[in-house]
């Protein structure tokens, strides 16, 4: 069985895998912020040993912050990943890299495939895209996966937002002009877990998200009726009416041919998932 190291593991995708590989029987190990600096070359060099699996969860996500702070962006989304890679490289392991929908423009009209053209429009963009480009300069074999509207349901993730926002208000706005495929991060981290166990899946880049595709607006009517609430209490507002720091992809479908190419699980509909993620949360408390 090969030891696989998470890192980012406070996060929600890192937790999810350690909660899954656990209940697999995986040798799985986290190490969150706290336990591991993957800035610091020497301790990520002190950490990777020969044969294992690192999936790399850390990162730099807090997209608007990052337009005024691009280079704190750089260190966590550039700098890390490429320390990983090369201890990876150099004694024989393998990194698993997560990356995002954000390096692309967010302006096609069909899912974007592995080989599309990139064009970050924002700072969190431009550094995971140059993350993905040094993590396979330093290590071929690596492999980057991008996905993309990952949410537990628990914490701040947009799924949490409109349970929350559902209980306290009347009604929400919610804008209908993005569009994206919204991915439980259970599901995603199963199918990285079933990734980290094949040794026939050559480096490269990969997309993985729930099947299909909805407007945020979409989500959050799924949300509102999936806890049994009236979903016209969610109403369509365009993205001028929320405008960011960071402007946000009105099109970020990925295709999931590259997964499936390379032998994995597809994950499914993200209906389904959403279904699935919804009833295992805990009674909201009043």
């Amino acid at each position: 069985m090969r030891k696989i190291l998470v890192t980012g593991a406070g996060g929600q995708l890192g937790t999810q895998l350690l909660r899954r590989g656990t209940a697999a029987g995986l040798d799985v190990v986290g190490f969150g912020s706290r336990d591991l600096d993957i800035t610091d070359g020497e301790a990520v060099d002190g950490l990777v040993e020969p044969g294992t699996v690192v999936i790399n969860c850390a990162a730099y996500t807090a997209v608007d912050a990052a337009e005024s702070d691009e280079q704190a962006a750089e260190r966590v989304n550039v700098l890390g990943p490429r320390n990983l890679a090369s201890a990876t490289a150099r004694v024989g392991a393998r990194l698993i890299h997560v990356s995002t929908d954000y390096v692309f423009a967010g302006d096609a009209d069909r899912p974007y495939e592995t080989d599309s053209a990139t064009g970050p429009r924002t700072a969190y963009g431009r550094t995971k895209l140059e993350g993905e480009r040094a993590v396979l300069a330093a290590d071929p074999n690596a492999l980057v996966v991008r996905t993309a509207w990952v949410y537990t349901g628990v914490g701040a993730d947009f799924v949490a937002t409109m349970l929350r926002l559902e209980r306290e208000r009347d009604t929400v706005d919610v804008v209908d002009d993005q569009i994206g495929s919204p991915t439980y991060a259970g599901d995603l981290a199963d199918g990285l877990l079933q990734l980290a166990g094949s040794s026939a899946v050559p480096g490269g880049v990969l997309h993985a998200t729930n099947a299909g595709q909805a407007s945020w607006f979409d989500l959050a009517r799924a949300v509102f009726a999936g806890v049994g609430a009236d979903r016209e209490r969610v109403r369509p507002c365009t993205s001028a009416q929320f405008v960011r720091p960071a402007p946000r992809p009105a099109y970020s479908v990925l295709s999931e041919t590259s997964w499936v190419d390379a032998g994995l699980t597809p994950l499914r509909p993200w209906q389904e998932a959403l279904r699935a993620a919804l009833a295992q949360l805990p009674p909201a408390s009043d």
